[in-house]
């Protein structure tokens, strides 16, 4: 949708579900479900905003979880499950340790960062000795 809106493609998202949905590889059920909701909301940025995924996402939460913690005490590795567990918990959180990445910027360029007690960009003179 993204490259589409970039390049000016003009191809409805819900027109590219119907044509996989013909594909010999990929004939998912859930290709029904992702062109009602690009049907019902054109601008949809992400399915897991939508209520026909976001209610069985949320749901199924702790069962990937469990399924994952499995894997992990039986020495079996679950990359696709972890990636798709990380990506899920990142979409939903306002707050990840990722965040630091702003104040290494600061540090390294001086590119300023956000604070969550303050409105604002902010930069510290970082490697200032205190006395």
């Amino acid at each position: 949708q993204q490259g589409s809106l970039y390049y000016k493609f003009d191809i409805p998202i819900k027109d590219v579900a119907s044509i996989w949905r013909g594909g010999c590889i990929i004939r998912a059920a859930m290709l029904e479900d992702i062109m009602q909701a690009y049907e019902k909301e054109e601008t949809l940025n992400n399915l897991m905003q939508s209520n026909t995924f976001s209610q069985p996402l949320k749901q199924g939460l702790n069962a990937l979880k469990q399924i994952i913690k499995t894997g992990i005490d039986e020495n079996i590795p679950m990359p696709a499950f972890s990636a798709c567990l990380n990506y899920y918990l990142s979409y939903h959180s306002g707050w990840l340790p990722a965040n630091l990445v702003q104040a290494q910027r600061d540090f390294f360029g001086a590119h300023t960062y956000e604070r969550t007690d303050k409105e604002g960009s902010f930069h510290t003179i970082w490697n200032e000795t205190i006395q």
